[in-house]
């Protein structure tokens, strides 16, 4: 199949640290050359992540940390994960793979293959990425849904298997349950016969926890959250509790785990969360993990695993992928305002 690649191409560049001013939409950025094991996508949807967007003050658990006022700036764009500039954000599309790399692995892509990806430098119309983090979408998910799930479905699948293995009958707690990890966290501890107690920050997302497989959904007030594990799980604490929002309630997630259990941190969302002294997990002998998704999926057959498990899900349990909204690319400055200011609920998408 032979397909015309232009010379430049439409993408978001940051040149520097900052705040969203400095995402930069362009459409003179050149179209990358796919080296040693690559393949060369043509984007159809764009993810995007709190990882890649500002947090917001004065907005998330204020009763929490009243005095607090969150990061600005994302891990990458603010320099707290550093990486190199100038640079495309993103990390993960899916689209149709347009060329092939030198001795591209695994041989059974072609030119004109559906994929879905996961990387670096997704904010564009075209990607370079390597062959062994993408994989063929199946018949009968749509592209747009590949896109959505792939990054943060295989976290949450991953955090379930690996970080701590939930087995049936589980009592489990859940920050930011409506969110994009916390939606998929919801179904797939449903789907394995987990009960969950889930975090959420207004009624509609407390709502739409439940609909999700959320047993027991409160707010983020401290009492209302001890209460809740103290009542459902005879005061014996949950097995384990998934905590992507980070400085902000770590201290209560640790508070509700119980015995030998464990507190599973994956995300900074309101702040990376401070030192602390190691005895405190003594008292009940818990485990504290802070896993990344990478980690978890490093080699091929990792990442063929965990997503051909995802998609089976996603086909034979009817996961409910949500997409809050599909954005121009040329607007992403309103979709990460959007995200920053958690009028979102689900997946936030990107079209070139």
């Amino acid at each position: 199949m032979a397909t015309s690649i232009p010379k430049t191409m439409k993408g978001v560049l940051i040149e520097k640290t900052g705040g969203i001013d400095v995402l930069e939409y362009r459409t003179d950025l050149p179209v990358p050359e796919p080296k040693e094991g690559e393949i060369l996508v043509k984007n159809e949807y764009i993810g995007i992540n709190y990882i890649e967007t500002t947090r917001v003050p004065d907005q998330i658990l204020p009763q929490l940390l009243p005095q607090t006022h969150f990061p600005r700036n994302s891990y990458f764009r603010s320099g707290l994960y550093p990486s190199p500039k100038p640079e495309i954000l993103g990390r993960e599309a899916s689209g149709t793979i347009i060329s092939l790399g030198p001795s591209s692995h695994p041989s059974s892509f072609s030119v004109g293959d559906k994929v879905v990806w996961m990387g670096t430098s997704g904010y564009a119309e075209y990607t370079a990425t390597p062959a062994d983090k993408a994989m063929k979408i199946p018949s009968q998910i749509s592209s747009a849904d590949a896109c959505a799930a792939i990054l943060q479905g295989l976290t949450a699948i991953t955090l379930v298997e690996e970080a701590h293995k939930v087995e049936k009958g589980d009592w489990v707690l859940v920050h930011a349950a409506a969110g994009g990890v916390g939606l998929w966290l919801c179904q797939i501890l449903r789907a394995k016969g987990a009960r969950t107690i889930a975090t959420a920050s207004s009624e509609e997302k407390r709502a739409l926890a439940k609909e999700n497989g959320v047993e027991v959904v409160v707010g983020y007030d401290k009492d209302e959250v001890l209460d809740a594990v103290k009542k459902h799980t005879a005061g014996e604490g949950v097995r384990a509790a998934f905590d992507g929002v980070g400085k902000a309630t770590f201290d209560l997630s640790l508070e509700t785990v119980g015995r030998k259990g464990t507190m599973v941190s994956f995300g900074n969302a309101s702040g990376a969360v401070e030192p602390f002294t190691i005895s405190r997990l003594t008292a009940k002998n818990i485990k504290v993990a802070r896993p990344t998704l990478f980690n978890y999926v490093h080699t091929r057959d990792e990442f063929e695993r965990y997503s051909n498990e995802l998609f089976d899900m996603m086909i034979h349990d009817e996961f409910n992928v949500r997409i809050h909204e599909i954005y121009p690319l040329a607007e992403v400055r309103r979709a990460t305002e959007d995200i920053e200011g958690r009028r979102t609920t689900g997946k936030l998408l990107m079209r070139p």
